[in-house]
């Protein structure tokens, strides 16, 4: 049984208390649910329907969001679903996000799943309070509630018009101590159930439409603040020390090395080190002066030329099977032919265009942390598990940063200055620098994927495997919600917690005999490594996608099949074949075999076009890519990137299109300039030269994204599907113009060369 009961509604009105029964205790007798308060503040109860949202005197409605917005425009669409609910202008809402204090722990911006789970949830709510408030009205009015219209936050009737009240009238910033059923989890899995029905899609009024984004007008005129922009009385200004050579411990720090700068003193905790100072310049002028004698250190890492050999090589640490039907071995031994390929993806950086910062204020009586994390609420408890303070004593901000693509730096800092306020007992502000913010944050998966088909006589694909090998995904934890996770908690000597993950979600050709998994190996460093491996935007989408999409087309190929055609025959779910079916009209495809029989594949410029498809949860994508090759530079452009979009139930159309192109963008950087570089020590691409990202003019020249309508399905993700076809698209299309299969990302122009001159 719930802490908080929830047996019973009631709330203060304007004209006194109202008691309506909502459920039966039989009902919520379910045994051992665990408490609904919140862990990083028990005031908070998940149970509660003011946990989710609140309405002042005025008509403001505040919306507690328990996640962020990683500048997806998820600010305005939340609120889009909340105001449609609720029936309030827009403008009436008012988003708290990530604020451990204020909201519950509703995940990250993990999975795109800012509208599908949080923003229903909110709906939920905010449907609960509108039925609630207008109860109360027709109580008062001695009516029934069917006589009763809302519109703009103001209830009146609708035989007599005139007669009205506004919300603010009747909570006037009262709690509602009402109930919701709450699912009993935190985090992405986080949901909860009302009884109040929701209004059907054929009323929406505001949700489909794109008013203008509400976080813009800071961000555009510069008024927007970042952690970095945060300044406490006393702060100090911290940098953090890192070695040379991965794995190499501080044996000693020579203090007289930075005595000629003011204020700047050295902090030194087992194997942490840092420069701080009260001015930012001296803390900066303080990490190049520092001499410091490091520990002995021979990593010998595979080099990332030599990473993918020692994929192949490694011992496989677990090998899960996501998905298999019928018999593989027996489809291979009946095929009169068997394909193979293999596909190499690089190692990747989250490369955010700003360095990780945060801001620590840890006193013996809590702590508060400012910070532009993609989950603030494994933060608070990374930094309670690193201080051994208790969860509800750590307040972690949330504000607007410069990225949050999975796991990057921002963590990292978060932990870093909680560490160095703890130690100072003054305010720390954390800022990384460039080198290592591309050396030291967690990284993005090397991998390789083995692909196999069988075909009959008839031209049939009877066999089918893909198995997907790499660093596990979780080598440290997608959140930093314990010290292991950190670099701070590594170098602290936090146990590690390392687990075994790859995954695959999803995989929508259906094959007789079929078989698709994943293995994975050891790290190349257990403890503090330049290259931990984590999510990186799209954990589950290029790296996978690159070879599976790919070895789709060196399939039809072998079968003397049009890519489209093929992709058709082997998708069975209608929303699947109307993605493919829809980018391949909007690109304007005509049915051939690839590679491009009309084109002179000896003249030094040739295009092709090329086409990949995802499904991914709920969400279905198709994307076709039209691309330039120049033989004899050896560059590949995308000219055109047509995209094809199913998230059922659109919110915020403008904000959708926009969230894709910019996945398109980013794809096509790491399609065909992004690679983390090492040696056998270290990180080497440690600037915008030795880690290029895609510069302007390299940007495709065109990109339409074509929205596919299903109001009546609920809203699926989309803030990072497209970006994992981008890499397959391009390869496909780079095989239809030069008829060579490349098969390692990046199609740098010195590969793009090697490969055309075999």
């Amino acid at each position: 049984m719930s802490d908080h009961q929830p047996s019973r509604r009631a709330f203060l009105s304007a004209s006194g208390a109202l008691m309506i029964g909502l459920a039966s205790p039989d009902a919520w007798a379910q045994a051992a649910r665990p408490s609904p308060k919140s862990p990083n503040n028990p005031d908070l109860l998940a149970d509660s329907l003011d946990a989710y949202l609140a309405i002042d005197k005025n008509g403001k409605v505040d919306v507690f969001y328990g996640a962020i917005d990683g500048g997806q425009g998820l600010e305005t669409s939340i609120a889009q679903m909340v105001a449609e609910e609720l029936d309030v202008p827009l403008s009436a809402i008012r988003m708290v996000m990530g604020d451990t204090r204020r909201t519950l722990n509703m995940g990250g911006a993990s999975g795109a799943q800012g509208v599908s789970r949080r923003g229903t949830s909110l709906m939920k709510a905010a449907a609960q309070a509108r039925q609630i408030l207008v109860e109360e009205a027709a109580r008062k009015w001695r009516v029934q509630p069917g006589e009763l219209a809302v519109k703009d936050g103001v209830i009146f009737l609708r035989s007599n018009p005139s007669k009205r009240v506004a919300y603010g009238k009747i909570i006037g910033g009262k709690p509602f101590r009402e109930n919701v059923r709450w699912n009993g989890q935190w985090g992405n899995p986080h949901d909860i159930a009302t009884d109040a029905p929701l209004k059907s899609y054929k009323d929406y009024k505001l949700i489909g439409q794109s008013p203008r984004r509400i976080d813009l007008p800071k961000k555009v005129f510069g008024e927007q603040d970042f952690p970095g922009d945060v300044r406490l009385p006393g702060m100090l200004h911290a940098r953090m020390v890192r070695p040379p050579v991965a794995g190499a411990v501080p044996v000693s720090v020579d203090e007289a090395s930075i005595r000629h700068i003011k204020g700047a003193r050295i902090v030194h905790i087992k194997d942490l080190l840092a420069v701080v100072a009260p001015k930012e310049w001296d803390a900066v002028r303080a990490l190049r002066a520092v001499q410091v004698k490091w520990s002995q250190s021979d990593p010998a890492f595979p080099s990332h030329r030599e990473v993918h050999a020692h994929i192949r090589k490694a011992k496989v640490t677990q090998r899960t099977i996501e998905r298999e039907n019928g018999k593989l071995e027996d489809g291979l031994a009946k095929a009169a032919r068997v394909i193979s390929g293999e596909y190499e993806y690089p190692t990747h950086s989250h490369a955010s265009m700003g360095p990780g910062c945060a801001v620590a204020d840890v006193r013996v009586d809590g702590a508060t942390i400012y910070t532009s994390t993609q989950k603030p609420h494994y933060a608070a408890d990374g930094v309670a598990d690193l201080l051994n303070m208790p969860r509800d004593k750590v307040h972690v901000v949330w504000m607007f940063g410069t990225g949050s693509y999975g796991r990057n730096d921002q963590g990292d800092a978060t932990a870093d200055a909680a560490v160095l306020s703890k130690a100072l007992g003054a305010p720390v502000r954390v800022q990384w620098m460039r080198e290592e913010s591309l050396g030291w944050d967690p990284k993005g998966t090397a991998s390789v994927n083995f692909c196999k088909a069988g075909i009959d006589e008839t031209g049939e694909v009877i066999a089918y495997e893909l198995i997907s090998r790499g660093f596990s995904r979780e080598n440290v934890s997608t959140n930093e919600g314990r010290a292991s996770a950190t670099l701070a908690g590594q170098l602290l000597g936090a146990k590690l917690e390392p687990k075994n993950s790859f995954n695959i979600p999803f995989a929508s050709y259906t094959f007789a005999n079929n078989r698709v998994g994943w293995e994975t190996i050891a790290p190349l460093m257990d403890r503090a490594s330049p290259l931990r491996s984590t999510h990186l935007r799209d954990p589950y989408g290029p790296p996978i996608l690159f070879g599976s999409e790919c070895f789709m087309d060196e399939i039809a190929v072998a079968v003397a099949m049009d890519p489209v055609d093929f992709r058709l025959r082997y998708l069975t779910h209608p929303r699947d074949k109307d993605a493919v079916r829809i980018a391949a009209e909007k690109a304007g495809w005509t049915k051939r075999t690839s590679p491009r029989p009309d084109v002179d594949r000896t003249s030094d410029v040739v295009e092709g076009r090329g086409i990949a498809y995802r499904r991914h949860f709920d969400t279905f994508i198709a994307l076709v890519a039209e691309v330039r090759v120049n033989r004899r530079s050896g560059v590949v452009e995308a000219t055109r990137l047509v995209c094809a979009h199913d998230v059922g139930l659109i919110i915020n159309p403008e904000t959708l299109r926009h969230v894709i192109e910019r996945q398109l963008v980013y794809g096509t950087g790491r399609t065909t300039v992004e690679e983390l570089t090492w040696d056998r020590n270290m990180v080497t691409s440690l600037d915008w030269s030795s880690y290029p990202v895609l510069h302007m003019q390299h940007v495709p020249a065109r990109i339409d994204v074509h929205l596919i309508e299903r109001p009546e399905a609920a809203p699926s993700g989309a803030a990072e599907m497209a970006l994992g076809l981008v890499p397959a698209a391009m390869g496909n299309a780079v095989f239809d113009a030069t008829g060579v299969r490349l098969r390692k990302i990046p199609f740098t122009p010195d590969y793009v060369k090697s490969m055309l001159a075999i």
